[in-house]
Parts: structure tokens; sequence; C-alpha cells
């Protein structure tokens, strides 16, 4: 199984200026892709293989006018290409949406380095054009590298290569998890582990808190800075937006540890089989009431988690069928309920008597669930 790790790079001024043209020729042949490919489709011309569009790229390189993509290695250009050409792929076969622009402001900074010349020594890595940098901690040594990307995420620069690994050998229980997410809590087990909702945490309302206060002041900024129709960016706004940025970092590394540390809690007990109920996220995202709420969770990215998670100790994970009523099933004497709203949060069976918290009734239904 391939696992990915993910270790900090501490590259020094004239590398960092490297970086970024890295970044921004990443930037700039996908966006060209992507032009090229809808100008092509306007012509009446069919799909352009990324073979292709990389032979134009080299005849780019000898101009004038784009000489500078020299500048950087030409692994980087011909990842780009290959990315838009597989977006493009995905949206064909109705996995993903249409490929869009990349953003120089809301896009993450990132570019690929080639495997095979990526070399590794104590507490070093060698990144093609940029020189050996510093890391934080060792790198596998003597491995074979997949898919090695270098990324900034607004305040450190990172290099994430895919390893090789066996898959540990763990003797598993015979237990069956039901796993129930939602929004009050992040995720309720049937075997009575509860996993609390890490946005109502008193550290997360004091940093969002923080961080209204400061769009305000910045908000405000541009409004006293405006010269006609355009705004101005000051000293003083690049200062706050900065801070913003780090803020908005913290919090999601705050929620993503969360999601980790649940996850594998819930590995750690060596079920023998994980259930959780198919979530759709994009139409629970339509809802204007709660979509904020679904989005800081995650829910999507705890069932991504959790279901490699148990693929590296061998449990199996089952998704229920969308339509399985684990919420309104009683858990005691099987009992289906024709109605039950989201605001009873608890569960009163009215053949049995049966009471307990709705979530925990589904979670011991889901544990039960076959395909």
């Amino acid at each position: 199984m391939i696992l990915a790790i993910k270790v900090r790079i501490i590259p020094n001024t004239e590398q960092k200026k490297q970086l970024w043209k890295s970044v921004g020729t990443a930037r700039f042949i996908y966006n060209w892709t992507i032009a090229r490919q809808e100008e092509n489709y306007r012509n009446g011309g069919k799909f352009i293989n990324d073979g292709e569009l990389r032979k134009e790229i080299t005849l780019m390189k000898k101009t004038e006018e784009y000489e500078w993509l020299n500048e950087v290695s030409n692994n980087v250009a011909k990842q780009a290409v290959k990315d838009a050409c597989n977006a493009y792929k995905r949206f064909f076969k109705g996995k993903a949406q249409k490929p869009k622009f990349k953003s120089r402001k809301k896009s993450k900074p990132s570019f690929y380095n080639d495997n095979i010349k990526l070399k590794i020594k104590a507490h070093m890595v060698l990144i093609e054009k940029v020189g050996w940098i510093k890391t934080s901690e060792q790198i596998p040594i003597g491995v074979r590298y997949n898919n090695p990307r270098v990324s900034f995420d607004g305040k450190y620069w990172y290099i994430s290569v895919g390893i090789e690994k066996e898959n540990p050998k763990e003797e598993l229980t015979k237990e069956s998890i039901g796993v129930d997410v939602g929004i009050k809590d992040l995720a309720i087990c049937s075997n009575g582990m509860i996993f609390k909702n890490i946005n109502k945490t008193r550290l997360v309302k004091k940093l969002e808190k923080r961080l209204r206060r400061l769009q305000r002041k910045v908000s405000k900024k541009y409004e006293e800075n405006k010269e006609g129709r355009t705004f101005v960016k000051t000293s003083n706004i690049i200062k706050l937006e900065k801070q913003i940025r780090y803020l908005y970092r913290r919090l999601s590394n705050i929620r993503n540890n969360h999601l980790h540390q649940s996850t594998t809690k819930i590995v750690k007990t060596k079920p023998s089989k994980v259930v959780i109920e198919t979530l759709n996220i994009q139409g629970l995202m339509k809802n204007k009431h709660l979509s904020k709420a679904i989005a800081q969770q995650g829910l999507y990215e705890f069932k991504r988690q959790l279901k490699y998670k148990c693929e590296i100790y061998g449990i199996e994970f089952v998704e229920a069928d969308k339509w399985y009523p684990s919420s309104k099933t009683c858990s005691k004497c099987g009992h289906i309920k024709t109605r039950l709203s989201l605001s009873e949060r608890r569960y009163i069976c009215e053949e049995c008597g049966a009471e307990m918290d709705r979530d925990f009734n589904a979670a011991i239904n889901l544990s039960r669930y076959s395909a």
C-alpha cells in the first residue's frame, strides 16, 4: 500500500524565490492547458492529448516571450499539463466538476517534482533547479517515491511523497462498529465512543471571534482607502490579511487534527467491520441553515480518513445504503417510525417504549447492517 508522508522543508531566501517560480509556472501551464482545450472545443475540435500539448510547450520555450519557462524544471510544466488533462477526463466520466482556472489568490501553491530525480540524504532533500533544502524531519531513504509534490500552506513549505509500505498484520475482534456522523457531535459509535464537535470548543470559538473582528477591520480599511471605484491595498491591510491567513490556517489544522485523532481511535479498537452511513454532502450543503456547520465539520474528510485507515489494518469498511432507515428503526424491537423530525433528539419507540439518544440508536442499527 502507498502511504503519503508530508514533511516541512526549510528553504533559504534564494530557494524560496525559485520555489515560487515553480509554483507560478505550474499554475500558468495548468490555466494555459484549460484555455487551449476550451478554444479547441469551440472550434469544433476534439480533446487534445497531453502528449501533443507537451510538444507545443517545448516549442513555446524556444520563443523569446516564454523563455522564462526554462528557469524551472521541465517536469513542472509536463505534470501541470497532465493534471489538467486528467481533470477533464474525470469530468467526462462524471466523477468531478468541470475544471476551472487556478486563481493566484485562492488556489493552493504547489508543483510536482520528478520522483526519479528526487534525492534524499540526512535531513536534506534535493529539488530540481532549487538545490538541497533542509527538512524538519528525516524522509525515509532507500525506498521508491511516488508523486512528490511541493506545497505552501500560507506559512511553511512542505514536500509530500508516497511511499510503499506493507500493511501491518493485526488480530481483529469480531466486533462490528456502526458510526453515525452529524453536526451536534462529530461521530457517535455503537460501542459507546462519542467524538465531540471541535467547533463548539472554547478555543475554536475564540479564534473565530478574533477572525470576525479582523475581517471587519480590514473591510473598514478598504473602504477608508477607496479611490473612486478602486480599492487601494495599504501596508496595514497587507498585515491584517496576513493575520487572517494565519488564523484560517490554524483553524484548519485544529479541525484536521481532530478528524485524524477520532478516526485513528475508532480503528485502534480493531473491529472486524466499520459501517458508516452514505453521506450526500452536496445535497446537505444546499441547506443554507446548515451549510456552514457541515463544511466546518469536515464529514467527507472524516469518511475518507476512516476508509483508508480501515484498509491499512484490513478492516472491512462498509457504506450503508442511502435509504437504510438507521435513524427511524428501533434498535430494541426493530419497529420503523413513519416520521422522525430533525428536532427530535431522543428516539422513543411507539411499540416497546424504548428511549435513547437518536444518534446512538442509529449507530447500533448501522453496526447490524449487511449489504
